[in-house]
């Protein structure tokens, strides 16, 4: 404050005292180098970064062939809208495939999982709605290696329990759910919701 009229923009209290402006908190007196700028535009509380990913999601990733993704949890690429079956859904398969082996005789199993192995399905993946993928091809395993898969590996499970025990032990632990009879055939079971994978 002043007696007189220091700079054109002060002004007159009723004290009859000359006061400065009031100064504008974002902007930095003259003369105080110490006072910190305003932010610049993509600062933090200041709106969205520069850059063409203004919904703040994750960006793509730069490994992914258009229509695939990344899955970080299991380390594969794999195609949009398919996902790592979950362990309790494998488990219910195993179940189900009990309950369809009895209630089709066997043989009516067989024809069924003949008929559904070039898909890279078995009738209880059919129902459950999961199919055999090969992260080697990117591709869904095809007739000879789900024959591979479900006669080559089923036969090595039935050898003794503790094999068995092993495979589920393998399927719990590891990032690709893979069981003994996934490893030998060199797959991973997924679940297609919307039909991705559908051959046919």
């Amino acid at each position: 404050m002043s007696d007189w009229q220091e700079q054109p923009d002060w002004w007159q209290a009723s004290d009859g005292r000359w006061y400065p402006p009031p100064q504008d908190p974002q902007t930095p007196p003259p003369g105080n180098p110490g006072y910190p700028p305003p932010p610049g535009p993509g600062a933090q509380g200041w709106g969205p970064p520069p850059g063409p990913y203004q919904d703040w999601g994750p960006p793509p990733d730069p490994g992914a062939p258009p229509g695939m993704y990344f899955d970080r949890v299991s380390g594969l690429v794999l195609p949009e809208g398919v996902e790592l079956a979950s362990i309790g859904r494998r488990v219910a398969s195993f179940f189900l495939s009990i309950v369809l082996l009895i209630v089709t005789l066997g043989i009516g199993y067989l024809i069924w999982g003949l008929i559904l192995w070039q898909g890279g399905r078995t009738p209880a993946f059919q129902v459950l709605g999961m199919r055999c993928w090969r992260p080697e091809t990117e591709r869904v395993a095809g007739f000879w290696w789900m024959a591979l898969r479900e006669i080559g590996g089923r036969i090595l499970l039935d050898i003794t329990a503790i094999i068995a025990v092993v495979s589920f032990i393998l399927m719990l632990i590891t990032r690709r759910r893979q069981a003994l009879h996934d490893v030998i055939a060199g797959t991973v079971v997924v679940i297609d919701p919307r039909g991705v994978l559908r051959t046919g």
